[in-house]
């Protein structure tokens, strides 16, 4: 165990602001720990001489040794409270009082000062705003909820203290056990970061799970949880999805890559299972809590009935799993084991009348087939079956084959004792035939995420000065947005621009335009106009000869449109051929919580209206940026589809890449969009380019 582990083995514990009251919190903190507390319990009020029949403290430091502190004082003396815990030597504290930056203001401030004290004292603090911590080893309740947990493998954390009592009452009619259980209240000092990592190095902690609101952290949760995901599964359910972020956001890729894609790309980065309701959280941690990982997708349907068997069956088919192929040896063992009624062929459906041999029979044929990696028994109940002696089967089969092993035993008192049985082997049992694929799915997620590998980013070799240079241009200007005047920020990273100028007046651009082989791209250059194509604002295929008028014609549209608009200029461009090249978008929208957020997808005008994107939380290596283009549907475009000629694949993912080390490298670009990034046969080149900065940060 890490550095809390005494916030979860404590041999003594003290209720600060305990009391006799009736209805106080104090009190009822104070008798859970008295419960059945293998430690001891010391109460601290200055108010009173004896809480409960046990001598009362006035403060800690005149009070026997102390492990942790619970604090129930109210808000206003909490920081008083705080401070003499802190000179007590008391490392560890759970503060259940609320009244900080939930409330705003006042309580905003409080809470910083809570902050600077546990950073003072180096302290581990929960909360504030925290229903309290259960730890079931040593039988330590300090919460004021009503229910204890039942002891398990299964390490909780919630952001909800709500949910946490409702979880606790319903787990515990459903026999779901717990080794830890942390209401996390405000975040203020631990996190939810902290706790996967302490439960990380915890072998008691067989599965972490979580509801959380918000990630405080994106970067370093993410790296936390890959290394814990080696050994112990995380599944959270994430609450409060929304489009704000979106909506809030001025380029392609923030509008696109919002608040709820930064949650979801991130936690699938972090080797998390995610999901999306209560339901799925237990169903998918029962099944983790004591089951091997597949080592194959192949799945064994046993049942009795064959409505449920189809479910089953259809389940599977909507799951990353899939019906596994019996082999011919298993077709003939089925064939001669089974009644001439039953169907043998996956899912095999030994009929109404199967009888407890029976099904031992067909599943032990079942899980020695080389193509089975995990089986679902389903059965409905019939008057020859008896769920708890087909429970014991399951349970001797599965032990004999090492493959996880799932049970759907339809029904209601009939499979009450079998599952008892069965969950004393870690064997979930479902009543819907599809929760039970679904654990077993969770399970197949997990060993792939076991099985992946993340390479390091590349540190290529750039010119950060020259491009610190370039960002630092906003704070020259009224506007903190950058444009097309800003290639040259590309080029200082190493992403290749085609040949070109940005000129102010139109000799000047017919004598760019001469220096450049062939026709010419010209746009005009202003950080007002975001959609210069809609407004006429571009001009292909310009020759030498034209470049004055055309010049004159780019100004003047972009005045008539907006006739307070800065502008800049004219881009003079070397033209790229369309006709064999792709056009991709790469961009950059940095999330609250999870930093710079890669995009990639198909680009140029289409890229809002078709979406066809992926994302990433930066930074990311080679590995992440080839997913990143295998991902799109338009994908075989880049690859050569229809007998167009394969794209630079190779340049677009090492162009992912390189702006992945930009935008980690300046934390000050808030948005970056390059679209389009043309990629055809003979490499990729950067067309457009737009930048938001965050000037305060330069």
């Amino acid at each position: 165990m890490g550095r809390l582990s005494a916030l979860f083995d404590p041999e003594t514990v003290a209720v600060v602001g305990a009391t006799d009251r009736e209805g106080a919190v104090g009190r009822a903190i104070f008798e859970n720990l008295r419960g059945e507390f293998q430690g001891e319990v010391v109460p601290i009020n200055p108010s009173r001489d004896e809480v409960l029949g046990l001598e009362c403290y006035p403060d800690v430091s005149s009070a026997p040794p102390i492990d942790l502190a619970v604090v129930v004082v109210p808000p206003d003396i909490v920081l008083e409270a705080i401070r003499d815990i802190a000179d007590g030597g008391i490392q560890n504290v759970v503060v259940i009082t609320a009244g900080f930056s939930e409330t705003g203001g006042e309580g905003a401030e409080r809470e910083r000062r809570l902050r600077e004290i546990a950073d003072e004292y180096d302290l581990n603090v929960v909360g504030p705003n925290s229903l309290g911590i259960m730890s079931t080893p040593i039988d330590m309740n300090a919460t004021f909820g009503p229910e204890d947990a039942t002891e398990g493998s299964i390490s909780f954390m919630s952001q909800s203290g709500a949910f946490i009592t409702a979880v606790l009452d319903w787990a515990n009619e459903q026999g779901i056990g717990f080794q830890d259980v942390v209401s996390l209240g405000n975040k203020t000092v631990l996190d939810e970061t902290d706790f996967v990592r302490e439960w990380g190095d915890d072998p008691d902690t067989d599965v972490i799970i979580g509801y959380l609101e918000g990630i405080d952290d994106g970067n370093e949760f993410i790296e936390t949880a890959r290394g814990v995901t080696d050994d112990t599964p995380i599944v959270l359910v994430k609450a409060g999805r929304t489009d704000a972020g979106a909506q809030a956001a001025s380029s392609h890729t923030g509008a696109i890559a919002g608040s709820e894609r930064a949650y979801e790309t991130g936690l699938e980065q972090a080797g998390v299972i995610r999901a999306n309701s209560v339901q799925e959280l237990f169903d998918y941690a029962r099944a983790l809590s004591g089951l091997p990982a597949p080592d194959r997708d192949g799945v064994a349907v046993v049942t009795n009935a064959g409505g449920p068997g189809v479910l089953t069956t259809d389940a599977v088919g909507d799951s990353r799993l899939r019906m596994a192929d019996f082999t011919d040896g298993t077709i003939d063992a089925l064939t001669e084991a089974m009644p001439e009624e039953a169907n043998v062929y996956n899912p095999i459906d030994a009929i109404g009348d199967a009888d407890v041999e029976r099904f031992g029979e067909a599943l032990e044929i079942a899980l020695e087939d080389p193509n089975v990696g995990s089986a679902v028994v389903v059965s409905a109940p019939t008057a020859v079956l008896q769920y708890d002696e087909l429970a014991e089967t399951v349970i001797e089969k599965r032990e004999a084959h090492d493959k996880p092993v799932v049970t759907s035993l339809m029904g209601g008192q009939r499979a009450r004792a079998a599952e008892e049985v069965l969950r004393e082997f870690g064997i979930p049992n479902y009543f819907d035939p599809a929760r039970a694929v679904a654990g077993l799915d969770a399970l197949a997620r997990y060993r792939e995420i076991r099985e992946r590998t993340v390479d390091d980013p590349t540190a290529f070799d750039v010119d950060r000065e020259r491009a610190r240079e370039i960002v630092a241009r906003a704070t020259r200007r009224d506007d903190n947005r950058l444009g097309v005047e800003s290639m040259d920020l590309l080029e200082a990273y190493g992403i290749p621009t085609p040949a070109g100028e940005i000129v102010d007046d139109p000799d000047r651009g017919r004598e760019v335009a001469e220096g450049i082989e062939g026709d010419v791209v010209m746009k005009i250059v202003s950080p007002d106009i975001s959609h210069k194509s809609d407004i006429g604002g571009v001009k292909v295929g310009v020759a030498e000869e034209d470049v004055y008028d055309a010049y004159e014609d780019l100004v003047a549209r972009a005045h008539n449109y907006q006739p307070d608009a800065t502008i800049l200029g004219v881009q003079i461009q070397e033209m790229v051929d369309l006709e064999v090249a792709t056009e991709t978008i790469v961009g950059m929208n940095r999330d609250p919580q999870f930093g710079p957020l890669l995009l990639f997808g198909l680009g140029g005008i289409f890229v809002e209206i078709l979406e066809d994107t992926s994302v990433r939380v930066a930074p990311i290596g080679e590995d992440e940026a080839r997913g990143m283009v295998d991902e799109i549907r338009a994908a075989p475009l880049l690859r050569g589809a229809r007998g167009r000629e394969p794209a630079d694949i190779e340049g677009v993912i090492e162009t992912i890449q390189r702006l992945s080390q930009l935008v980690t490298d300046f934390p000050a670009i808030l948005e970056l969009d390059i679209n389009p990034l043309v990629a055809g046969p003979d490499g990729v080149q950067a067309i457009d380019l737009r930048l938001t900065v965050d000037t305060e940060e330069l």
